[in-house]
């Protein structure tokens, strides 16, 4: 299995160098040549089987060259063995047809955790056998930091630099970046946006002096690894509502396009997907680009869902590469034009999104009442980012295929919006109890490439 970019440019890679590589020289994304396909009665024989076994059986015909078995099968055992539910990834019932898919139950209480902690786990493999030391950076709207300290934290050949948005993440999603007290693991408050932080990352990668100086390496959803890990609950969610024998949909809370990609990849995989729906806040520049067919960056508006505040979504890169034909210099242009404030996606290419993706924007008091009917409806307590799922799923689920909404993280991440909402707050899990007490160790940084480069300098291990 070899990897190519979006872009055209960049050199065809074996799945442990793209991994360890996350951007492509040339900007854009990596994504594999070819999708393996499973057959119906390989997807049926998923059913009662663990999700480690799903995960190596899902994940192994892509990383085959770069990993043996015994290595892949230790790493998914190791990454998986912290999590709270024996199931890895519960479905729970909502009503007839729909069901919420419980993603929350890793040690940082988000969806992250899943690709994180194996990527983590991968990441030490190919190090030790290599004997290289790296320095990841990443930037996050919230919880792709905290996944990745957790997953990198101690780690004897890595160190961790997270970028995120001052004062734009929950006090939970903070406080699990920068309480940690691992010297390999530094948190910077960055002044500006998600968005901000996400463009000084490409631009720090896009340096390939300073890049190969530090060894610099992404685990944020750029990462191919990142998408590929999240195709597994896709298929275990599905086969336990009845596919391959019918169809299912999913609904998935967006903002940077990874989670809802990996559906597309399970979908090309063979899984009977009848649509995606992509859900958004009010930051909702996917679903104005999907309705519209114009994808025109606007102002990041602050949100009680958070991890959605995004106005340039990453991986959409890899639906346009896709919808594109994998014409590479035509997702430049595309991407070029997006530095000047957007684009126009052409009719083929959008017609080729459409007939996978659907779409919904839910505004801030939608959500609050969706949480709210869904306690008062199901007893159910859910994160802001999972009702924004649930409300856009009721709006397109259809009669005789199941709905499966992503609950993509722990309502005591987010316990301000969840109180206004329901009157109570939710209490942190008994292995998080403590997170308030500890003192917090972090840096602020300036939205500036030279101030970031400095401070990497300075604080990696040689």
């Amino acid at each position: 299995m070899r990897y190519i970019s979006t872009r055209g440019q960049a050199p065809v890679l074996p799945f442990a160098e793209a991994m360890m590589t996350g951007l492509a020289r040339d900007g854009g994304l990596y994504v594999p040549e070819t999708i393996p396909q499973l057959s119906p009665a390989e997807i049926a024989a998923l059913e009662g089987v663990s999700f480690e076994e799903v995960a190596f059986r899902i994940t192994q015909p892509f990383v085959a060259e770069s990993f043996s078995e015994t290595e892949l099968r230790e790493a998914i055992r190791r990454a998986y063995q912290g999590f709270g539910h024996a199931a890895r990834a519960p479905l729970v019932q909502l009503a007839p047809g729909h069901f919420l898919l419980e993603l929350f139950h890793g040690p940082t209480l988000a969806f992250k955790d899943f690709a994180m902690q194996l990527i983590g786990q991968l990441f030490q493999i190919a190090l030790s056998r290599e004997g290289r030391r790296i320095t990841i950076l990443g930037a996050t709207s919230g919880d792709t930091g905290s996944a990745a300290i957790e997953a990198f934290r101690g780690l004897p050949n890595v160190d961790v630099f997270i970028l995120y948005p001052h004062g734009r993440v929950s006090e939970v999603q903070r406080r699990q970046m920068t309480t940690p007290d691992d010297a390999n693991v530094h948190a910077l408050a960055i002044d500006g946006t998600f968005d901000d932080a996400q463009a000084r990352l490409k631009d720090l990668f896009n340096d390939h002096a300073f890049r190969d100086q530090v060894g610099l390496a992404g685990v944020n959803s750029i990462n191919w690894a990142r998408v590929l890990a999240q195709v597994v609950y896709y298929f275990t969610s599905a086969v336990s509502v009845g596919a391959p024998h019918r169809p299912v949909s999913f609904t998935v809370p967006t903002g940077n396009f990874g989670d809802i990609f990996a559906g597309s990849i399970a979908r090309a995989m063979g899984l009977p997907v009848e649509r995606l729906v992509v859900a958004t806040n009010q930051n909702d520049i996917l679903d104005r680009a999907l309705r519209t067919g114009e994808y025109r960056v606007g102002r990041v508006e602050p949100s009680i869902s958070p991890s959605m505040d995004i106005q340039v979504s990453s991986n959409f890169e890899r639906a346009l590469f896709m919808a594109y034909g994998g014409d590479g210099a035509a997702v430049a242009q595309l991407m070029e034009e997006l530095k000047s404030g957007g684009f126009t996606i052409s009719q083929g290419a959008l017609q080729h999104l459409r007939e996978i993706y659907d779409s919904g924007r839910v505004s801030e008091s939608e959500t609050l009442a969706t949480i709210a009917r869904t306690r008062a409806e199901t007893g159910q307590v859910v994160c802001p980012h999972s009702a924004v799922g649930i409300k856009v799923a009721d709006e397109h689920r259809k009669p005789g295929v199941p709905m499966i909404t992503l609950a993509t993280a722990h309502p005591a991440k987010f316990p301000d919006a969840v109180e206004q909402a329901v009157g109570l707050r939710p209490a942190l899990p008994p292995h998080m109890a403590r997170l308030f007490d500890l003192p917090e160790r972090l840096s602020r940084v300036e939205n500036d490439n030279a101030a970031l480069k400095s401070l990497i300098l300075e604080r990696r291990t040689a």
